[in-house]
């Protein structure tokens, strides 16, 4: 019986092997049968430090004892007596064993007994380990439950920094695409996936990863998959897409994937744009967004043609679609028209124009990349903001979004596509078509905000309103109260030396209307300009001395 088998080991220090066998069968026997409560009768019965025992004296019963222990260890509750028995100290060292069933009853007794406990985990790696999982894969990596059990293993202990330091030097990258080839089903795909994704956090393993052909693997295996409508493909696919876009935020990995817009990975990512699956087209726009980092690349896609791609996606999601896809979509675009040569050829090809259809979206997350791409597309373009900002329907809705009171980001990049049509365009129509839709009082709000970046834009949109066209400049400028606005901007003590600069630069443009001189002398706007002539910054001190002087000659 168990307990017979139980007590004949508990006394059986100077039994011989032969006789300790038929005991350790009857135990392990009992453990498989997987009764309620038996493993933690067979820990209590206390022939754990003899198993310990036997496992050091690399006894002939060694392989026999780790599945007895590795059987005991599937119950949570029997894993800290099995460590304090000394049984994984003892178990380390058959790791470097030639024998594959005791490299297998090993590597589960370990995992078992050390699964989700951080100590024992560090203390294993400490001890070595990590080099002898992946050389356990690279010698043996056709024996499938051998193979499971080192990647369970790494799955568990990737997260660690000192185990990411340790693989860096393994060569393990080869080692898991070899094994994702050749992955039997989806539990073993997605175990691998999950160790190439925790360790492409580290930036040296990341270059590795690409330097040895990981994302080829991943877009093969995706290429494999697609098409299908089985869950467990599916979710494969979701991983490995992603994968490959966070090995993308490395410059140098990056590169290497782009391959000037020839390299297979890159091909792939243009595929998935047209795909029917949302997850890669998602995973395709951020992708496309990632290799858009810098302007040479940009240049290359725009040649290459992704752009009508990329607008075509977003077409297809404008109504009930997916706004994570329109976000990256907006984001890649945003990306490849920084280079100015992009931006003509992209308002060229009426890049703007398509995706003004997104202005009718709800979606505050993609309100707010809509405004922000239209922003970078009339960047330094003339054309581009005289059209845009004489737009009715366009400048209605960023109207209505710099009133946007639930979301801040959204109501800050309508106020600022707003002051770049004025700046960029510097076109009178467009400044009568923004005043008469009440945007200067946008504009007079935006220049108080607390981003300086955006004072100065503000202020400058205002001076080259008031510069082109002062007159009907005039009555807004009155109502939103500038000049008492701009005088708390000069005499704020704590206020930034480019933002009084743009405002003595609005004060010097308005200084040529009587009517805002007269105005100016009303709030004694003299007064305010004479306290920054000894001003610590010389070019505040020379900028309010001329005005002053321009407002002299004039009276």
């Amino acid at each position: 019986s168990l307990s017979e088998a139980l007590e004949a080991i508990t006394v059986s220090t100077e039994l011989m092997e032969e006789e300790l066998k038929p005991h350790l069968d009857t135990v392990l026997t009992a453990l498989l049968e997987k009764r309620k409560g038996t493993a933690i009768e067979v820990a209590k019965s206390g022939i754990l430090p003899t198993l310990a025992q036997a496992l050091q004296k690399r006894s002939s019963l060694a392989c026999q004892v780790a599945l007895v222990v590795a059987e005991i260890a599937r119950e949570a509750a029997v894993r800290e007596p099995c460590i304090e028995a000394g049984l994984v100290t003892a178990l380390v060292p058959h790791l470097n064993s030639i024998d594959q069933e005791m490299l297998l009853n090993t590597g589960r007794a370990i995992g078992r007994i050390c699964f989700d406990n951080s100590t024992q985990q560090d203390q294993l790696v400490q001890s070595g380990v990590i080099p002898r999982l992946v050389s356990i894969m690279r010698e043996y990596p056709e024996n499938d439950p051998l193979v499971n059990v080192c990647l369970l293993a790494l799955c568990n202990l990737a997260d660690m920094d000192l185990a990411r330091e340790a693989l860096a030097d393994q060569g393990v990258a080869e080692v898991l695409t070899f094994q994702l080839k050749r992955a039997p089903d989806a539990e073993r795909r997605h175990v691998i996936l999950e160790v190439l994704g925790s360790l492409g956090e580290n930036d040296t393993l990341k270059l590795q990863f690409v330097e040895s052909g990981v994302p080829e693997a991943l877009s093969e295996m995706i290429r494999e998959l697609q098409g299908g409508s089985d869950p467990h493909d599916l979710c494969s696919i979701k991983i490995a897409s992603n994968l490959i876009v966070s090995l993308l935020l490395g410059d140098e990995s990056m590169q290497k994937c782009f391959g000037e817009g020839s390299g297979r990975v890159y091909q792939d990512i243009l595929s998935w744009l047209q795909s029917s699956n949302t997850q890669l087209q998602l995973s395709g726009a951020l992708a496309i967004a990632n290799f858009a980092r810098n302007d040479s690349n940009c240049v290359k896609m725009l040649d290459l043609g992704v752009v009508p791609h990329i607008l075509t996606l977003l077409e297809q999601h404008v109504d009930e679609g997916d706004v994570s896809v329109q976000h990256a979509g907006l984001s890649a675009l945003r990306n490849l028209a920084i280079p100015a040569t992009n931006k003509v050829q992209m308002l060229e090809d009426g890049v703007t124009e398509r995706i003004k259809t997104l202005l009718r979206s709800n979606m505050p997350p993609v309100q707010f990349k809509l405004l922000g791409t239209l922003r970078m597309m009339v960047d330094g373009q003339e054309e581009a903001a005289s059209a845009l900002g004489r737009d009715a329907v366009l400048l209605a809705r960023v109207i209505e979004w710099c009133e946007a009171k639930d979301h801040a980001g959204v109501r800050g990049e309508a106020n600022r596509l707003l002051a770049a049509l004025i700046r960029h365009s510097r076109n009178p129509e467009v400044i009568h078509a923004v005043t008469n839709v009440d945007g200067v009082r946008h504009l007079m709000s935006m220049a108080t905000s607390e981003h300086v970046i955006m004072q100065n834009e503000a202020l400058v949109a205002l001076a080259i309103a008031s510069a082109t066209d002062i007159e009907s400049m005039q009555k807004p400028f009155r109502e939103a109260e500038l000049l008492p606005t701009l005088q708390k901007m000069l005499e704020d003590p704590a206020g930034a030396v480019d933002v009084k600069f743009s405002a003595l630069g609005l004060i010097c443009s308005l200084a040529n209307s009587s009517v805002m001189r007269e105005e100016m002398d009303s709030v004694n706007m003299k007064d305010s300009l004479s306290k920054l002539t000894d001003d610590s910054s010389s070019k505040l001190a020379s900028q309010a001395n001329s005005i002053l002087a321009m407002l002299s000659d004039a009276s």
